[in-house]
């Protein structure tokens, strides 16, 4: 069975920010086999060292800017302009996986959904929420279909 790392991240204080850690705590509650969950305010160069041992990788945050309900992508590994210790981006994060391993990244994934308030205090937006239910039904297909 192959083994997938669906990794959530955002500040769920800032309204729809948090849109990444609720999907992956709700799949956490659903106890999927081979789905292991990590959720995070942002991805940090410490954070290579979860990915190991997975097969797949999933990385879901919001987004103000990408289509709704919401936008599924590869995500490769690459040295960018976020390429510091701090707030890293997927592909800046695989790149230092890269590096660390000296050798290929698992199959890696960005589940980007679609907010809109951002805001420090900002509680879930109603369109939001609608976007995180779709979402789940996509990574509940995914599940189905590739592990």
């Amino acid at each position: 069975m192959n083994k997938l790392l669906l990794f959530g991240y955002g500040n769920p204080g800032r309204g729809d920010d948090g849109l990444g850690p609720m999907l992956v705590e709700h799949i956490g509650q659903l106890q999927l086999a081979g789905v292991t969950c990590l959720v995070d305010m942002q991805l940090l160069i410490e954070h290579a060292t979860d990915l190991c041992g997975f097969d797949q990788i999933i990385f879901v945050d919001a987004d103000m800017s990408c289509q709704e309900p919401f936008e599924f992508s590869a995500a490769y590994a690459e040295k960018d302009d976020s390429y510091t210790s701090h707030a890293l981006t997927p592909a800046a994060l695989l790149h230092v996986y890269r590096h660390i391993r000296q050798g290929a990244v698992p199959a890696a994934f960005l589940l980007r959904i679609r907010g809109y308030r951002f805001e420090l205090g900002d509680v879930l937006s109603a369109q939001a929420d609608n976007n995180l239910a779709a979402a789940i039904r996509k990574i509940r297909q995914w599940h189905a279909q590739h592990l």
